[in-house]
């Protein structure tokens, strides 16, 4: 039998696709508690907020192209399996944030507005796919840095001497407000197997957004005409 490249991207996306991403959106919401009891967090009404913003970054930024997932061209269950997808991908997104947003306190709301803001600048700005891809690892990965590196140390239990003191300062800082709840190291595990899992999960729609459509080929013909 031939291999199609396209019957196998058409296969990527109704099976590995959103498969992935439900695992996403199951792991984002996962936590290990001190005494290793698995917590599982649903997604705050601002990760949907967040996650919506980026949903538009993706069709301003061409990562996703909805006139080539839905359609009259393809047959009613091709676009149901699409239409899945794109919904497991919203959810996948909501909970890749809600996996690096501290759960309570001032620090929630601290992160929140930087993510919401970085969000709504991003949607003035000109985006190519990879650019997109790129930024989106650098945004995911300093806040992972943040919560569960910085953060983490911070707030587990039995540390130094500099950690206490580390950690004292910052609630004296805050006037009490920066309430970090402790949980296990396996968390910031989950977190970042959960954001490696969503990035490398993109990857196969930036090599469909590379691919011209055929109004995108008679516009670049026109222009490499008139040059």
């Amino acid at each position: 039998m031939k291999d199609d490249p396209a019957r196998r991207r058409a296969a990527a996306r109704a099976l590995l696709l959103p498969l992935v991403f439900l695992t996403v959106a199951l792991l984002g919401g996962m936590r290990v508690a001190v005494d290793r009891s698995f917590v599982f967090l649903p997604p705050p009404l601002v990760t949907l907020v967040m996650a919506a913003l980026l949903s538009s970054l993706f069709m301003r930024g061409r990562l996703v192209r909805l006139d080539t997932w839905l359609g009259s061209r393809h047959g009613v269950l091709t676009n149901i399996s699409h239409a899945l997808t794109l919904i497991a991908l919203f959810f996948a997104s909501a909970q890749a944030f809600n996996s690096v947003l501290p759960e309570q306190g001032l620090l929630h709301w601290m992160f929140a507005f930087f993510f919401l803001w970085t969000l709504w600048n991003d949607q003035f700005s000109a985006f190519d796919p990879f650019r997109l891809l790129r930024s989106l690892g650098v945004l995911f990965g300093t806040a992972f840095v943040l919560k569960h590196m910085v953060l983490g140390a911070l707030a587990a239990p039995g540390g130094s001497w500099t950690q206490r003191i580390a950690s004292a300062i910052f609630q004296g800082l805050s006037l009490g407000t920066l309430d970090i709840p402790a949980v296990a190291p396996a968390t910031g595990y989950i977190s970042f197997f959960t954001l490696a899992l969503y990035v490398m999960d993109l990857r196969p729609l930036l090599r469909e957004a590379r691919l011209l459509t055929p109004g995108e080929r008679r516009a670049l013909l026109k222009e490499l005409e008139e040059d």
